[in-house]
């Protein structure tokens, strides 16, 4: 039983797009490499990394003059980074951060084949290479995980005591847990993620739809239960495992998720630092103009205030809807002198969120069935 269900759960994990979405060349007379069918950009590298597993993998770097943190995302199932280029392009303008996205062992163009220790591995390159490569500081680097992104996610950011932060994107407790509701870790299940979870310092911000099929909304809330630096999480009312991004209040609450912790200093003890403060809604206006600009530390009741401030009631970005029709082509920017602009910022606000709905549409980040169990029905036990 216990082999076979190890081999489920490897089974579970990954479903690299067949084929590639893109391919990659080098550029002449540049002489640098480029992703196939899209325009190439002089802010943005494609390079190849070497891993610790012997694999090569493609990853991109997308830079952003005005920012100061780097975020590096791990992608979904069914997904590769041909298929994110747009999307990553879209959260670097809007989060102001430089981004670097890549593809897991046998995913894209990413030699080898996928498996729970090569995603490690994966990452690990990844963010060798930001080290090595851009001089990028380990308290500048926000990791993101989506879905089978966050077990790669969570393992690193376990080892590294001084990131900036961490995003966990409708993550997974472990594998086996998304099949079965099994209340103790086995040796054999991958991606352990509920064991992980306790070892990260970093401030955490989860995000998960409250109608999510494949991965259930418990996942994310007890991951969000067992970090020791807790951010307001976003339980997206009506959302489910594939269309996170197409609510409104995904952008919004992830950008003041990175304004809050760029704000946080450099070089510091992360274990004399309050856990980061979840503010009801209802609160907000009622707080001083003072008191909004300030990082949202909390000191206590963070459980009882993350229940009736999360439940987001905002519907999905619709064509249809007042904003759609307010919508232009205007192309989004970002704020360079890190002023507020709050006449323009819902402006932006709708055009990037209709840009990147398309884009999450049209792509499709992360294939619904890659994690139901019915994918194992002729499996035998």
């Amino acid at each position: 039983m216990g082999s076979a269900t190890s081999s489920m759960a490897a089974k579970f994990a990954f479903f690299p797009p067949d084929p590639p979405s893109y391919n990659i060349f080098v550029e002449e007379p540049t002489g640098k490499m480029r992703i196939s069918d899209v325009h190439p950009r002089e802010d943005v590298d494609v390079m190849t990394i070497n891993t610790k597993k012997g694999n090569e993998i493609v990853a991109l770097f997308i830079k952003n003059p005005s920012a100061s943190l780097t975020m590096l995302y791990s992608h979904g199932n069914a997904a590769d980074i041909g298929q994110m280029y747009h999307v990553f392009s879209e959260l670097s303008v809007y989060l102001g951060v430089n981004l670097m996205g890549y593809d897991y062992s046998g995913y894209g163009q990413s030699s080898g084949k996928p498996s729970e220790q090569d995603t490690y591995a994966d990452i690990e390159a990844a963010y060798k290479c930001l080290e090595e490569t851009y001089g990028v500081k380990e308290e500048d680097v926000i990791l993101y995980g989506q879905s089978v992104g966050s077990g790669p996610t969570l393992d690193l950011a376990a080892r590294l005591p001084n990131l900036r932060a961490v995003v966990l994107h409708s993550p997974i407790l472990s594998g086996l847990r998304v099949m079965y509701p099994v209340k103790k870790t086995f040796w054999f299940d991958i991606y352990k993620n509920i064991d992980k979870m306790p070892l990260v310092n970093s401030p955490v911000l989860v995000i998960h739809g409250t109608e999510d099929d494949v991965v259930d909304i418990s996942h994310g809330k007890q991951l969000w239960e067992l970090s020791k630096d807790k951010y307001e999480p976003l339980w997206l009312k009506g959302g489910n495992h594939s269309n996170l991004e197409l609510y409104p209040e995904y952008l919004r609450h992830l950008r003041k998720f990175i304004s809050a912790v760029e704000k946080l200093p450099r070089h510091r003890n992360l274990t004399e630092l309050s856990p980061l403060k979840t503010i009801d809604d209802s609160k907000k206006a009622r707080s001083s103009s003072g008191k909004r600009d300030k990082a949202r530390w909390s000191t206590g009741q963070l459980r009882e205030k993350s229940r009736r401030s999360t439940e987001n009631r905002e519907k999905p970005w619709s064509r249809s809807s007042t904003y759609s029709r307010e919508k232009s082509g205007r192309k989004l920017s970002v704020d360079r002198s890190g002023k507020a602009r709050n006449n323009t910022d819902s402006d932006r606000a709708r055009n990037s969120f209709d840009r990147l709905g398309d884009m999450v549409r049209s792509v499709g980040l992360c294939n619904v069935d890659c994690m139901k169990p019915a994918a194992f029905e002729n499996f035998d036990a």
